[in-house]
């Protein structure tokens, strides 16, 4: 586990406290800006980085969980079925992941991350609303739980990125209402993640505490504006989100 010096100290707690915000904002933990910035900033193995984030986005991920359900409740029973079958499925995809080359690792990452990004892009300009659209079986959302924790193992991040777009475009949700049933199925999840990188010795927890600590603070702040801005303003601002980051880690190793 690399020792950080004061200056990193603060810095981890001042990028815990945007990842926070954003995260509150977008219903997301936070990691999805996290790990390039660990992989590309502070030169982590990308398995060590995925790990770390997720001590960031546990705590972010089960407050915003409770802020978003206080909003939009989710039913009890659909929320346990989301949840479980996503902790079971990550549980099973994380101890493959944590025994990938890192090299692989990093490339699906990038490519997950440019992927998803166009298809919000481009889905938010050519798809109708979510209320204009014929709503799907909702009796089918548990299985969104299974896509989501398949990413929650493989990539420690993109349970509510792949699971948000599903519920809001698929079965017509309403953005807000999307992020909280994504939420019920990362938040558990994520600490499932946690506890199976850990026990890989897949973690740099010096720095991921702070993190952690630094948005305790802030991802509450995010969850009140995410309800203040228009929906339509809040998907075009993460999918641009998506893009950039996705653009930053596919090259910035070229650049170097």
């Amino acid at each position: 586990m690399p020792a950080i010096s004061l200056p990193e100290l603060l810095m981890m707690l001042s990028l815990g406290a945007a990842l926070g915000f954003f995260g509150g904002l977008f219903g997301i933990g936070g990691g999805i800006i996290c790990i390039p910035m660990l992989v590309l900033g502070f030169g982590l193995d990308q398995a060590v980085a995925q790990g770390t984030a997720l001590v960031l986005m546990v705590p972010n991920l089960l407050i915003a969980w409770l802020r978003y359900s206080q909003r939009h409740p989710v039913a009890w029973k659909t929320a346990l079925q989301i949840g479980l079958l996503a902790c079971i499925t990550t549980w099973l995809v994380a101890h493959m992941a944590t025994r990938l080359p890192t090299d692989l690792m990093r490339t699906i990452f990038s490519i997950f991350l440019l992927l998803l990004s166009l298809r919000m892009l481009f889905g938010t300009h050519a798809t109708a609303a979510p209320e204009e659209n014929k709503p799907r079986d909702l009796r089918y959302l548990p299985l969104v739980g299974i896509v989501g924790g398949s990413s929650m193992g493989l990539l420690g991040i993109g349970g509510g990125l792949v699971a948000t777009p599903i519920f809001n475009g698929w079965f017509g949700q309403r953005q807000t209402v999307a992020q909280s049933l994504s939420l019920a199925l990362v938040a558990p999840s994520s600490i499932i993640a946690l506890l199976t990188y850990s026990g890989a010795h897949r973690v740099a927890w010096s720095m991921g505490l702070p993190m952690a600590i630094g948005g305790l603070f802030t991802v509450s702040a995010g969850v009140a504006v995410a309800h203040r801005l228009p929906e339509r303003r809040m998907r075009l601002a993460f999918a641009w989100m998506l893009l950039a980051t996705a653009a930053w880690m596919l090259l910035k190793p070229l650049l170097d």
